[in-house]
């Protein structure tokens, strides 16, 4: 959410960090924050990082009071990266009363003085909850999951994957709820595992998704060829294990179930230290291609942006290969901290799923996990795949191996019928991912809307047009049919890097990506730079915002059609004496998502925590229960020139205010004059049709716009929809 907080100089004192001025939010930064070209991650040894997570540890409790954090909540330090300037960026997970919090990270950032200057929250301001004591039994919440798991089928629970209590702070309402696992068949086999959350009081799903992230298809073989790969010695026989990179060690499951794939597992060990054939006849061929991935994986990271391995704390993650039995999977899991490689099946001619690409796609699931943590459902799980997807690709041009060319198909090697898994230049070929951004985006397989950031990151580094690239046809079509050049790959790659690393959260969508992007464009390359036009470019590109001015000229770009951009820059408002030549109001049901409309946060939507007015969509506005602002908008309405011209609109209004005094209120703007204002005093059962006249605007073109505002104490929802100008 896009807001400044003013914070009390005696507040910033107890953090003894310097003064506290403004709190300022990726949109606030991304628009007004003076450039750093050059800034980017500074090396850290294990024992500086260490001493700075203590430090951040120790400064916690003064971080949540100066963010105005309930006493309820606690904040543990989970990373912090050093600019290369002297700014810090730590990242917190959040506890209320001891229980963990989905969707309660935060990064907080300080310049280069010590001073505090600003802070992204998945959830932004304090956390209110009903009570933790829920209604359901653990065991209920269990068995709730699985009538609710929909990635997998025969689903169950098991007393080591039974539910958790968990705050749920994904939406604006924060719930008590249970996590559970459940496993069953699915998209990756016998022994799927899936995430579902539901409610602690009423068992009702919250949120569902697959653990087992990576790419799932089919593969070419081994394809790294004849290289070189790191083992250890000990006494007379060699390991897999590569202590140049973490101790990373590759073992064969030997074909234990993906449920439990390390049953059977053992170390590759061998008297001499040539390994493998290059064929499937010899076992150790998969294994040659995990060690040789995971250590190209591990280089690029370290040589380009000095982190060392996963979570940047030295340590190699355990691979195992030969998982399960015709397994057409690739996996990586936090919970083990370890990596999978299926054989593939009859598909595939039982090739193992062990190329460059996908061994940098796993491994940088890792990466995304120890940082932004990238929730796997709805958009911010896209977003999880492509990243994974971007850096796969990074990886296969950094490996320079002749046999497996860097190009931006993804899995090209693993003799897919498609011939690849996805392609980022041109996503939608496959059928199935988009290739531009929708309102049903948070609603598409991951691995399918991950398309728009894979498109997004192929036009910012190749720019558009056709050409060959590792042997492969590539074509940079765009979905407003702009054309522009790109700004290289291993620039588009660092500006991805630091805006996963330090601005992106747990909840992040497209359009913050975009705000990330953009700001971490700013940071290494200047406000005014040529990088951070062409970065808003390729993502008008993809109808994720329109492209911002180009610094070289005076003019601005011409902004797309709203039906193409969900943008959260807001438009001019035309002047109120100005005559008609706008439309009729777009989208009033807000059955077509976000188009047409301007938001300040992810206020369109069709969650089922909420009811609409009719049909699934509406705008759900405020209810935060702290100080916070928000504005809906649309300009360019046509009012009637004839009649008695009127806005209506549906409304409910739910409180946890008492009284009538208006503590939140919602305002209906037209070309910024105020003319009706509802708060927490006309709360209702249920939805009211509001009538408000427009003949002062009769023939005009207007801006109208919803303006929300919450005090710091108790919460109200405000819940618009069916709006028409008629």
């Amino acid at each position: 959410m896009s807001r400044k907080n003013t914070l009390a100089a005696a507040v910033a004192a107890a953090l003894a960090l310097g003064t506290v001025t403004v709190m300022a939010t990726q949109s606030t930064a991304a628009a007004g924050t003076t450039a750093r070209p050059g800034t980017g991650s500074k090396a850290m040894t294990a024992d500086t990082r260490a001493e700075a997570i203590r430090t951040a540890d120790r400064e916690a409790d003064a971080v949540a009071k100066s963010l105005g954090f309930g006493p309820d909540e606690r904040l543990t330090a989970k990373d912090v990266l050093l600019d290369t300037d002297g700014a810090r960026h730590v990242r917190y997970d959040r506890t209320y009363r001891g229980l963990p919090v989905i969707g309660g990270d935060l990064v907080v950032h300080y310049g280069a003085n010590g001073k505090l200057t600003g802070s992204d929250q998945a959830h932004p301001g304090a956390l209110k909850v009903a009570g933790t004591s829920p209604k359901l039994s653990g065991s209920d919440a269990s068995a709730a999951a699985v009538r609710h798991a929909k990635h997998v089928k025969n689903a169950k629970t098991g007393a080591s994957d039974g539910s958790t209590l968990v705050v749920y702070a994904v939406g604006k309402v924060p719930v008590l709820a249970y996590r559970s696992t459940v496993t069953g068949d699915g998209e990756a086999g016998a022994g799927s595992r899936e995430a579902v959350i539901v409610d602690a009081s009423s068992g009702a799903p919250l949120d569902q998704y697959e653990l087992h992230q990576g790419a799932t298809g089919t593969g070419n073989g081994v394809t790294a060829g004849q290289v070189s790969i790191e083992t250890t010695q000990s006494g007379s026989s060699y390991t897999l294990t590569d202590a140049a990179h973490g101790g990373t060690i590759v073992y064969d499951s030997y074909n234990s179930s993906q449920s439990n794939p390390k049953q059977n597992a053992k170390a590759f060990t061998k008297s001499t230290n040539t390994w493998g054939n290059g064929t499937t006849s010899s076992r150790e061929s998969a294994a040659v291609d995990a060690s040789y991935g995971l250590a190209k994986t591990w280089d690029y990271y370290k040589n380009t942006f000095n982190r060392s391995g996963i979570r940047n704390d030295g340590k190699g993650a355990p691979a195992y290969v030969h998982v399960d039995t015709g397994l057409l999977n690739a996996f990586y899991d936090d919970d083990c901290f370890c990596m999978f490689f299926g054989d593939g099946s009859s598909q595939n001619s039982n090739t193992p799923v062990t190329a460059i690409d996908v061994a940098g796609h796993e491994m940088s699931h890792g990466v995304t996990a120890a940082t932004a943590a990238l929730n796997y459902s709805g958009e911010s799980g896209g977003l999880n795949e492509a990243t994974s997807d971007i850096f796969g690709t990074m990886v296969e041009f950094y490996a320079n191996n002749a046999g497996d060319p860097g190009d931006y198909y993804i899995g090209e090697k693993l003799n897919m019928s498609a011939g690849s898994l996805r392609r980022m230049d041109n996503p939608a070929s496959d059928g199935n991912s988009l290739g531009c951004w929708t309102s049903s985006a948070s609603s598409v397989d991951v691995h399918y809307s991950s398309g728009i950031g894979n498109h997004f990151f192929y036009l910012a580094a190749e720019g558009t047009g056709a050409k060959t690239i590792g042997g492969l046809a590539h074509n940079g079509t765009t979905c407003n049919s702009d054309t522009f050049s790109g700004i290289g790959r291993d620039k588009a790659a660092a500006i991805w890097y630091r805006a996963l690393t330090t601005y992106m959260t747990s909840t992040t969508n497209y359009s913050a990506a975009r705000t990330a992007t953009l700001q971490a464009a700013a940071d290494l390359y200047g406000t005014n730079s040529q990088e951070r036009y062409l970065v808003s470019k390729a993502w008008a590109a993809v109808s994720v915002g329109t492209a911002l001015p180009d610094p070289g000229t005076s003019s601005p770009t011409p902004t797309p059609s709203a039906s193409t951009s969900p943008s959260t820059s807001a438009s001019p408002s035309p002047s109120s004496s100005s005559t008609s030549t706008g439309t009729a109001l777009t989208n009033g049901t807000f059955e077509q998502g976000t188009t047409g409309w301007t938001q300040s946060d992810d206020d369109i939507t069709n969650s089922t925590l909420q009811a609409a007015h009719g049909g699934s969509w509406y705008a759900w506005m405020m209810g935060y229960g702290t100080s916070a602002i928000e504005s809906l908008s649309q300009s360019n309405i046509a009012v009637p020139a004839t009649g008695t011209p009127k806005l209506t609109l549906w409304l409910k209004v739910t409180t946890a205010e008492s009284g009538t005094t208006a503590y939140d209120t919602l305002k209906v703007n037209v070309n910024g004059t105020t003319l009706a204002t509802y708060s927490n005093a006309n709360a209702s059962s249920g939805y009211v049709q509001k009538s408000i006249d427009l003949s002062a605007y009769k023939g005009k073109s207007v801006k109208l716009e919803f303006a929300g505002a919450e005090d710091a104490y108790l919460a109200t929802v405000f819940l618009l929809d069916d709006i028409a100008i008629g």
